[in-house]
């Protein structure tokens, strides 16, 4: 089970996340993750989903279908796809193209989100240290981001001023 330790700038409190993944057959799981919000000492949010994963010689590509549930929207649908385009030879560099849709429980879209980043993945920058770098931009929002992550460290940053850290476990 991965587990992690979540704060963002529009939060008041730290929340715990955890996911498992079971596989289902090598290209296929279920993903199951959860948060906790600490402040109220509640679960705000659970998503169960089936991954496809589809490994090409030039692309990479997932699938997600699941439903989740949360402590405002309550019960819900989600669809989600990632096309990954390696832009060096070695993969350490690509072009993301990504986008995911909500819909309730009456089968009505309730939020659709996609954009597009660029990702630079530095393994064994040091010692036991990897680094990845991503610039992005959100389509829906019309708002650039990026994100730094080290190791366990995430911190994630856009223009419009919001901002999260995670640490995983």
């Amino acid at each position: 089970m991965e587990t992690s330790l979540r704060y963002g700038g529009d939060s008041k409190s730290l929340r715990m996340h955890a996911k498992q993944r079971l596989l289902i057959d090598p290209d296929t799981f279920l993903q199951v993750h959860g948060e906790l919000d600490t402040r109220y000492g509640s679960p705000n949010y659970f998503c169960a989903m089936l991954r496809r994963f589809y490994n090409q010689p030039q692309l990479a590509s997932s699938f997600g279908l699941g439903v989740q549930f949360d402590k405002h929207e309550k019960l819900g649908y989600i669809v989600r796809g990632k096309m990954a385009f390696p832009v060096t030879s070695n993969d350490s560099i690509s072009f993301n193209v990504k986008g995911r849709c909500e819909i309730d429980k009456e089968f009505k879209q309730k939020r659709a989100r996609g954009g597009a980043e660029f990702t630079w993945s530095i393994f064994n920058f040091q010692k036991e240290q990897d680094m990845r770098f991503k610039v992005g931009y959100e389509i829906n929002d019309k708002v650039p981001y990026v994100q730094f992550r080290e190791n366990n460290w995430t911190v994630n940053a856009d223009a419009k001023g919001r901002w999260n850290i995670r640490y995983d476990l």
